[in-house]
């Protein structure tokens, strides 16, 4: 008895928890279908008796919306793929190899991850465009400066994150392959990287979306250069100094949301075992 009791609890807040979590993009998604005059009224319903896509129709007709859209893809998927290379071998490096200033690394991992990102953001502006003076496609005004940034951001975490897969591989595995004639590269590609690959999905989809969802970043770096501008900044259309478009607003934040939705989608069940192995280690 007691036990089902637990249990009943235990699901209850579970329900209720993910009420909450679920309210504001119901919101979100209610308002982006209420007529214009409902979701300016004083009087907000949850509910709405006459959807209409007339928002979504605003939000996709804006100007050059769909390279905003590229370029966001374009800045996550490298973000993406960069940090999973970079992270996979510097985790790899940091569990199976011993060397001078190791232990100082992994704290520095640590530390990195405790500044805020808004103390860094004036000293990155200035590391920016010193950088475009050297390498023009990664200075101000580039979808290059915007991949350096969170790639900054996203590599100590996720390092941080697969140190702890790549030391539940026994070290007798990497024996037994170089036995059977495996090259180091060969068992680092073929048998070490499919089996930390849970991991390797968890990082990617916490990359992705910090990569998805970033303004400050691109408001900051991305001055004058329309063409280079990503999703999160088409928004500003609809922001007016009389009153906002929040219609629009929530129409294009729920357009922005279903790649996210796609990518869980896709990786749902290896993001579960990366969760799950993340919490063992």
């Amino acid at each position: 008895m007691n036990r089902r009791v637990s249990r009943g609890v235990a699901e209850a807040v579970a329900v209720a928890a993910a009420a909450v979590v679920a309210f504001p993009l119901y919101w979100m998604v209610l308002t982006a279908l209420k007529p214009e005059a409902e979701v300016v009224s004083a009087d907000p319903r949850p509910w709405t008796l006459a959807p209409t896509l007339d928002s979504f129709v605003r939000a996709l007709t804006v100007q050059s919306f769909g390279r905003y859209l590229l370029n966001s893809l374009v800045v996550a998927t490298a973000v993406v793929l960069l940090s999973l290379l970079l992270s996979f071998l510097a985790a790899t490096a940091l569990t199976r190899f011993r060397f001078r200033g190791r232990t100082t690394m992994l704290v520095m991992l640590l530390v990195v991850q405790m500044v805020p990102v808004e103390a860094l953001t004036i000293p990155l502006f200035f590391v920016m465009r010193s950088v475009r003076d050297v390498a023009p496609a990664f200075g101000l005004n580039h979808l290059g400066s915007l991949v350096l940034v969170h790639l900054a951001f996203s590599l100590p975490f996720a390092i941080w994150m697969l140190r702890g897969f790549v030391a539940a591989v026994p070290a007798e595995l990497e024996e037994a392959a170089t036995l059977d004639g495996a090259s180091r590269s060969r068992f680092l590609w073929t048998v070490l990287f499919p089996l930390v690959a849970p991991g390797l999905v968890a990082t990617s989809v916490l990359s992705f979306i910090h990569a998805w969802n970033d303004f400050l970043f691109a408001k900051t770096f991305i001055i004058s250069a329309a063409e280079n501008q990503t999703l999160p900044l088409a928004l500003q259309v609809f922001v007016k100094p009389d009153q906002n478009d929040w219609g629009a607003i929530m129409a294009g934040s729920t357009l922005m949301t279903i790649p996210v939705l796609v990518f869980f989608i896709v990786v749902q069940r290896r993001l579960v075992a990366g969760l799950a192995g993340a919490v063992k280690s």
